[in-house]
């Protein structure tokens, strides 16, 4: 298959899966379609691999090196507004963030690979479930992924609307962020809005909580180290005329790494449970860790660079490009074994405000780069697995 017509089956591909995207865990028909589609190409196809994941293996030769190359299949469930001729046909549900792109981008390496077998070793292809929840790669990992499927090491990508198109970026270490989720309810002592001496304002408490958040970031975690806390939602059970009995303060936190997770999590406890004390009223916290952060491993980032600059050549290769504060559950994976993210530009104008970002309701992935993320898997498998 010369390269227009993979591009075209890339695109061809990449548009049915945008035309028919599934959330979390509930992939079950674009798992079949990967399945399908890696079989006649000649691999090892094992399904329901964390209920709905898709693991493909193809061995070359006697080398004993097995590489893993991951892609995300779920959507949003979000109404798709971009008009367009493949727009999804699934009402409340659309590929926002672009695994269409991610999931044909490997399928296109997989072509490429079951053709060209210019390896030495075992390819894995790792199709996930549920990434935007931030669930599928644990649940693989608890499924006995690594168990089942020896990797040395395992690599993965994600399209960026705001880098460059056909460039690609990554660093050593930290790439994508951590993200907690907490929720602070508040108990205080309803009473009508003319009488505040006679309640317990919740209210009033939450405000306190809120602002002095702020503090942890500004005053307590090292300014060498990132960290984001946002309250994102409030909620009160009072009324115009009258001061609530319960106040809930919700949001979450962003950082890349334990330690800075625990002295957030510590922090924000010791000030909101304080503040109640200090105005008379009951404090109940809650705070859960939803995805870990993304870590790169620097050999495997030095692996990753000398690819890109074969594939998309030197001028087009960031090797410690700034780090995302959003999150990622491929950090599950690199818990387990070496391995690297990265970036892979897809911004059509150099303007990056003119370029629809990622989970907005007009969002499309850019098919111009989906050749350029399938021949960079393609060619790390190569030099991974000489």
């Amino acid at each position: 298959m010369n390269n227009l017509e993979l591009i075209n089956q890339l695109v061809e591909w990449r548009h049915y899966l945008h035309q028919n995207p599934e959330s979390a865990f509930q992939e079950e028909n674009t798992a079949k379609f990967v399945a399908e589609k890696l079989i006649v190409m000649g691999y090892e196809v094992e399904t329901g691999i964390g209920k709905t994941g898709v693991v493909a293996s193809l061995k070359v030769g006697d080398g004993t090196g097995v590489i893993g190359l991951r892609a995300d299949m779920d959507a949003i469930n979000m109404t798709e507004k971009g008009e367009i001729p493949y727009a999804s046909k699934n009402c409340g549900k659309m590929h926002a963030c672009g695994h269409d792109g991610h999931t044909a981008t490997l399928l296109g390496a997989a072509k490429l690979l079951s053709e060209r077998k210019n390896f030495n070793g075992t390819v894995r292809l790792i199709f996930q479930p549920a990434e935007e929840p931030g669930k599928g790669a644990q649940a693989m990992i608890d499924d006995g992924f690594f168990e089942k499927f020896t990797v040395d090491e395992i690599y993965g990508l994600h399209n960026m609307p705001f880098l460059p198109e056909g460039t690609i970026h990554t660093r050593p270490l930290g790439i994508l962020a951590s993200e907690d989720n907490f929720v602070i309810k508040i108990k205080g002592k309803g009473s009508h809005a003319s009488s505040p001496h006679v309640g317990i304002d919740p209210l009033v408490t939450a405000a306190q909580i809120i602002v002095s958040l702020q503090t942890i970031v500004s005053r307590n975690v090292n300014p060498l180290n990132q960290a984001v806390i946002s309250c994102t939602e409030l909620h009160t059970d009072g009324v115009h005329n009258a001061i609530p009995s319960n106040v809930e303060i919700s949001g979450d936190t962003r950082s890349f790494s334990t330690e800075v997770q625990e002295l957030i999590e510590t922090r924000m406890r010791s000030i909101s449970e304080g503040i109640c004390q200090m105005n008379g009223a009951e404090c109940e916290f809650e705070y859960t860790h939803e995805f870990a952060p993304t870590i790169n491993w620097e050999k495997c980032v030095d692996v990753v660079v000398k690819v890109a600059k074969n594939v998309v050549g030197e001028d087009k290769v960031n090797t410690n490009c700034e780090p995302w504060m959003a999150s990622e559950d491929f950090g599950n994976f690199l818990k387990y074994v070496p391995g690297c993210f990265l970036f892979l530009g897809s911004g059509k104008s150099t303007e990056v405000s003119k370029n629809i970002p990622l989970h907005n309701s007009q969002y499309d992935y850019n098919d111009d780069v989906l050749l350029t993320g399938a021949e960079f898997f393609a060619e790390l498998i190569k030099v991974r697995l000489p």
